[in-house]
């Protein structure tokens, strides 16, 4: 590579779950930190950095197509960080690979980010794919501003190791950050401008630390004491797994009026079978009994999920299972995936690969139930008066968006402004969204 002049613009991508969302995040605030400035819209930046993830199908090949299209007219492309899962796995590969990309950056080290610019801009090309604890939040900088809401990452990687699934290899081992440092950042959020915060981590609910008693709590303990901090008014968190929810987290929703009756808690598969050779740790019985009491603490609890279909050796009968299972629960929202081999896996080498045609028509199957359920869900809602927080400008004018507290997206029109809490009546129900009508407005 030769020198470069350093950037003046960039533009951050990120792909895939709210981690690297937040992930996203973060790094543009590193760079503007060090006075580079978000690409206007509709012009080339300066430098690009494309925040991957793992869980896509034919990632690292899609990550390849990203950077072909970078390239200018004038056979130019602008500086170019990899970060993210796909950085983490497959680091020197990219570097061979892609001679257009100056850095490759793992999602435990992207606090270097500065340091390995100032290198590129040298022109040398540098690759960062180390582990440390969770020591990079310390080199991060301030949150000075942020939208109504904001994340805020608790937890990170994953000690579970399911057969089919990569973040333990890119994420690394479960790592809590400390109770202090969580609250004192949420304070931060909440001046800020966020009104709302949603807790993240791969395992979030595997989070553990000591309270400023010293006392061990779980995620549940953290959740109280962000409900005592002063404009902040609602509180989520995901995504959990099964095996770490405590009877802390459950009293939580039945007890915190600002933890929002929203429970995200993935199953993968209705068959006993296929759970245990996907290496989770519960049954389809022990998740229906969780359930059970999450809705006994709180009956008005919205519930989600995940599911893959078509993991190996997933028989007819076994795939009707998870069919029954979606019925029994009535999820408001779902997300479905057909099973894709990821390398390095247990699962990528199995007997029992499943056809994709097989695949697709399961997906389309589970998909349809799941959808089904999500719209009566919405029209359940119907007539309910609830308090929405505006997140954003609608696409007509006078319009604007919000969430109810069981994660619906809501539109409505009048006189609001953005961060304004207001109350609604839900008046008309879509699959994917409801319309509301204006009864109050409390000033943010």
């Amino acid at each position: 590579m030769q020198e470069t002049a350093p950037p003046r613009t960039y533009r951050v991508k990120s792909f895939g779950c709210q981690m690297n969302v937040y992930d996203g995040e973060r790094m543009a605030e590193m760079l503007a930190q060090r006075g580079i400035a978000p690409a206007p819209e509709g012009e080339e930046a300066d430098l690009v950095v494309l925040n991957t993830c793992h869980i896509r199908e034919k990632a690292a090949e899609k990550v390849y197509s990203d950077i072909g299209r970078l390239r200018r007219e004038d056979g130019s492309s602008p500086l170019i960080a990899v970060a993210g899962c796909v950085a983490q796995a497959e680091g020197e590969e990219i570097m061979a690979r892609a001679p257009a990309v100056s850095m490759v950056v793992g999602p435990q080290a992207y606090h270097r980010l500065p340091d390995m610019l100032d290198r590129a801009v040298a022109g040398e090309r540098a690759t960062d794919t180390d582990m440390p604890p969770i020591a990079k939040f310390d080199a991060l900088p301030a949150r000075r501003r942020t939208g109504p809401t904001a994340f805020l990452t608790v937890q990170e990687g994953c000690d579970k190791f399911c057969t089919y699934c990569v973040v333990p290899y890119t994420r690394g081992a479960e790592i809590s950050r400390p109770y202090a440092d969580l609250v004192e950042e949420a304070h931060r959020l909440v001046e800020a401008g966020a009104r709302e915060i949603t807790l993240l981590g791969q395992n979030v609910n595997a989070w553990r630390g000591e309270d400023g008693a010293g006392r061990g709590i779980g995620l549940g303990g953290l959740i109280r004491a962000l409900a005592k901090v002063d404009g902040l008014e609602r509180i989520r968190y995901t995504t959990s797994h099964p095996a770490d929810m405590d009877e802390e987290m459950i009293s939580a929703h039945g007890e915190v009026a600002k933890l929002m009756p929203f429970l995200h808690l993935p199953v993968q598969s209705g068959s006993d079978r296929v759970l245990k050779a996907m290496n989770r740790s519960h049954t389809a019985d022990s998740y229906l009994r969780l359930l059970e009491r999450f809705r006994a603490v709180r009956p008005d609890i919205a519930l989600s999920g995940d599911f893959i279909v078509g993991f190996p050796g997933e028989t007819d009968a076994e795939f009707e299972e998870t069919l029954k299972l979606v019925d029994e629960v009535g999820y408001a929202q779902c997300f479905s995936f057909k099973y894709s081999p990821r390398p390095g896996t247990p699962a990528a080498t199995m007997d029992g690969q499943i056809a994709k045609e097989v695949m697709d028509d399961r997906l389309q199957r589970l998909q349809a139930a799941l959808n089904r359920d999500q719209l009566a869900f919405n029209r359940a809602s119907i007539g309910k008066r609830c308090a929405v927080l505006v997140e954003r400008k609608g696409k007509y004018p006078g319009q604007w968006l919000g969430k109810s507290p069981w994660l619906q997206s809501v539109h409505f029109t009048g006189e609001v402004q953005l961060g304004d809490i207001v109350t609604l009546e839900l008046v008309e129900a879509g699959p994917n969204s409801l319309a509301g009508q204006l009864l109050a407005a409390v000033p943010a």
